[in-house]
């Protein structure tokens, strides 16, 4: 009976947010492999044995992922269907404008010109990202990349700034690794470093734009930018996908809001809660 008295306890410790101590992690880690670690990280982990036993969790495949309950119809049976839509009326539609910026950008910045990074989507599965480049390659004499000031050429920020670097993730769109709408595809560094709280980002698929774009984008802290994020999560609906689409093509081409903060010409590193990057 104390055994499971313990047991009980430790559960609810992990319920409340209280993660247990490194010999759980160690133990959760080789009862689920290696592919538990590549996709359940950070404070995700902490939360894997308890999901085991609580209401709303799926497992497949051998993986342990939180199950996100759908905000209402919209969420559940049209937001799908509408992304691939849109995806695909805008690579019909503006099948021309890629054509053209991808021309530009070799011309301007070279090959080659697309740009793919690896980002986390949704329950943190790892998606290459596709993008337009948007600066050099220029390295210092120790081969080294120069900072991302230099490398990022005026051109690139009239790219950035009109988000049509962005333009290439209508095929992550296609693929179900994005929506239209959602919390922004974040590094895959930045996960360990997330609050309990903040994981829930990755509850739906990321997104093209988001709520948080549309609400300061770059100029607000990380910690208010995580907290539209979940709040998007919560609140999924076709009226807010619209208002944040409009949202997105007046910040874009009428405001001509740029990617910059107020102290770097690209946003700085989350280094993790109560940190700033250096």
């Amino acid at each position: 009976h104390r055994a499971g008295d313990d047991r009980r306890q430790q559960l609810d410790r992990l319920q409340c947010g209280h993660p247990p101590g490194n010999d759980h992690r160690q133990k959760l880690h080789r009862r689920r492999g290696k592919r538990a670690e590549g996709c359940i990280s950070g404070g995700q982990r902490d939360r894997a044995e308890a999901a085991d036993h609580c209401d709303g969790v799926s497992n497949r495949n051998g993986e342990v992922t939180m199950e996100h309950k759908p905000y209402g119809p919209y969420e559940t049976y049209f937001k799908r269907p509408l992304d691939i839509l849109c995806a695909l009326a805008a690579l019909i539609v503006f099948g021309w404008l890629y054509i053209l910026v991808a021309v530009l950008v070799r011309i301007m910045l070279g090959s080659p010109v697309i740009f793919k990074q690896p980002r986390p989507g949704r329950d943190e599965k790892i998606f290459d990202l596709y993008k337009f480049r948007s600066m050099t390659d220029e390295r210092d004499e120790n081969g080294e990349l120069l900072p991302d000031e230099v490398r990022l050429t005026k051109f690139g920020k009239v790219l950035r700034a009109t988000s049509l670097d962005e333009l290439p993730e209508a095929f992550n769109i296609l693929k179900g690794d994005m929506s239209v709408i959602g919390p922004r595809p974040l590094l895959v560094k930045y996960l360990p470093r997330y609050s309990e709280r903040q994981h829930r980002r990755h509850e739906v698929r990321p997104g093209l734009s988001g709520y948080a774009q549309v609400h300061g984008r770059n100029t607000v802290s990380w910690q208010d930018k995580f907290e539209m994020d979940v709040k998007y999560v919560d609140h999924i609906t076709f009226l807010g996908d619209l208002k944040i689409i409009w949202d997105s093509v007046m910040a874009a081409f009428v405001r001509r809001d740029g990617i910059s903060s107020e102290t770097s010409v690209t946003m700085e590193e989350f280094m993790g809660n109560g940190m700033v990057a250096k």
